[in-house]
């Protein structure tokens, strides 16, 4: 009797920075909380290393993320040209990529740590994303 494989598709992340360093330091820190199945993207700083916010880059992050084999992407920002390059990539999908694509206007770390945690669990995408948004209440004292 053949065996059969039930492959659990997990929401992912697309982390969006003014700064290289940030977005993949960020990156790192949900992928060790969040475990292996969540995938985090990273786009960050100008392609000469310098601050900044590649458009092309977030572009291809948010393209990469829709079409992927998992359950579509939160994407979170710092502040911003980070949300402008974001606003103006969601203008460049199509309309079913947008379909697995969620903006969450959160805080940018404490956002996606309970974005990625939330998505370790297999929640589905607007569950991941109140998630996010919810960490805006969170008292740190």
């Amino acid at each position: 009797m053949p065996s059969v494989v039930v492959r659990e598709q997990y929401v992912g992340l697309v982390l969006v920075s003014h700064s290289r360093e940030i977005a993949t330091g960020l990156a790192a820190l949900v992928g060790q909380i969040a475990g292996p199945h969540v995938g985090v993207r990273a786009a960050g700083g100008m392609p000469d290393g310098s601050l900044g916010t590649d458009g092309g880059e977030v572009l291809e992050a948010l393209r990469a993320a829709a079409d992927g084999d998992g359950a579509g992407a939160v994407v979170l920002m710092d502040l911003g040209s980070s949300v402008l390059a974001v606003r103006a990539a969601l203008g460049e999908l199509d309309p079913s990529q947008l379909e697995r694509i969620a903006v969450a206007d959160a805080p940018f770390v404490e956002g996606a740590i309970a974005a990625g945690v939330t998505a370790s669990t297999g929640a589905d995408l607007d569950d991941v994303a109140a998630a996010a948004r919810e960490a805006r209440d969170v008292a740190k004292l």
